[in-house]
């Protein structure tokens, strides 16, 4: 398991078309991969359960992955986020 913890910067969170690049990259990613907010963990290839935690500006998420390229998908993951999704 490897996991990071980044906080979202870009104007609107991580909704919509940003949540939708998100899932994209990865599903890039041969591991299984969490977003988790709060209390609350969700499958990181999930754009429902990732647009249901409500991700706005200025918070802070941990993203975590288990299995084959962990540490890619982490890694990519948090540049993607870092980036403002660019």
């Amino acid at each position: 398991m490897y996991s990071k913890e980044v906080v979202v910067k870009n104007q609107v969170g991580l909704h919509a078309r940003p949540a939708t690049y998100f899932i994209q990259k990865a599903n890039e990613f041969k591991a299984e991969i969490k977003v988790t907010k709060d209390e609350r963990e969700v499958n990181g290839k999930s754009l429902l359960g990732v647009l249901s935690l409500g991700i706005t500006r200025g918070t802070s998420i941990v993203i975590s992955a288990n299995g084959a390229e962990e540490e890619a998908a982490v890694d990519a993951l948090v540049k993607l986020i870092e980036s403002n999704f660019e």
